[in-house]
């Protein structure tokens, strides 16, 4: 399998290391780390050099209670460190936003990939930007608007909730004229869900990956709540081993992507489960 993003075609013969670089001053684990151009670059090059496959740049933070950004002040912010980056690196750039306006300069700016954390709920010109622009295209699931996504009320099957989530978003790309190869899908971990769904997700990510054959299936658990939650409350700052269990966990389960903070850690982590899953295929009988 592959994955279309305007400049070429990812193998996901591996599983593939989405970086975190937030250039907020609020994100829920590093806001305010890497607000300046080089300090974001210097936490890029860090990130590259450990094996990151993607560098996701986000300027808007979407952490519980966290205010919107307006565009102006998301542009202001993920432009010229996108810039910097396609400048001085050769890595597929994703540019995390919501915003149609956003996710237009983001690719003018040199972005491949738009990862939309609302699956084109909060402004679908997402889609024309991506169809237009023929990039890479994370649909994630979620319920509920900004303010009101960490909010809703649970539902009683979360698998289908999340199932019926990724056709809408599929359908309403593919409206706008995305490819199918354009996609990749984010079951929405921490979103509009609660602790059990959480955990039931990534134990059962198999089922929605047999649903959803073809489309590369994205995990973002690094640092999330429950995972703290689990570790006797444990802070952001001590969630790296919790995080690497469910990675590794989801990554035997189907996914192809992991969305992470600790690239160094998690790429030697994907090594050894790769390596066993290829393994294990090597071993089957033909």
């Amino acid at each position: 399998m592959h994955w279309q993003t305007s400049r070429r075609s990812i193998s996901l013969e591996k599983t593939l290391v989405m970086a975190i670089l937030n250039v907020t001053p609020d994100s829920f684990s590093d806001g305010g780390k890497f607000f300046s151009i080089d300090e974001a670059l210097k936490q890029a090059e860090k990130m590259i050099a450990d094996g990151a496959c993607i560098i996701d740049v986000g300027g808007e933070s979407t952490r519980p209670k966290s205010k919107r950004a307006s565009a102006e002040e998301e542009i202001r912010r993920v432009v010229p460190v996108i810039e910097a980056l396609r400048a001085r690196f050769d890595i597929p750039v994703s540019i995390d936003t919501s915003k149609g306006e956003v996710a237009e300069k983001g690719v003018e700016a040199g972005a491949e990939i738009i990862n939309d954390i609302s699956g084109l709920r909060f402004d679908e010109r997402i889609a024309e930007v991506a169809a237009k622009h023929r990039t890479g295209l994370v649909l994630m699931h979620l319920r509920g608007e900004f303010e009101t996504m960490h909010e809703q009320k649970p539902v009683a099957d979360i698998l289908a909730e999340v199932s019926n989530g990724f056709l809408w978003s599929i359908e309403r790309a593919k409206n706008y004229g995305v490819n199918e190869g354009q996609i990749a899908l984010d079951i929405g971990i921490g979103f509009s869900k609660t602790f059990a769904q959480n955990l039931e997700l990534i134990a059962k990510l198999d089922k929605l990956i047999e649903k959803f054959p073809g489309f590369p299936m994205l995990v973002g658990a690094s640092r999330k709540s429950f995972i703290g939650k689990i570790l006797d409350d444990a802070p952001v700052d001590r969630r790296l081993h919790g995080t690497l269990a469910a990675n590794v966990i989801a990554v035997w389960k189907g996914a192809n992507i992991v969305r992470v903070h600790d690239v160094a850690e998690t790429v030697e982590a994907l090594k050894v489960i790769d390596s066993i899953k290829l393994g294990a295929r090597a071993a089957s009988p033909q």
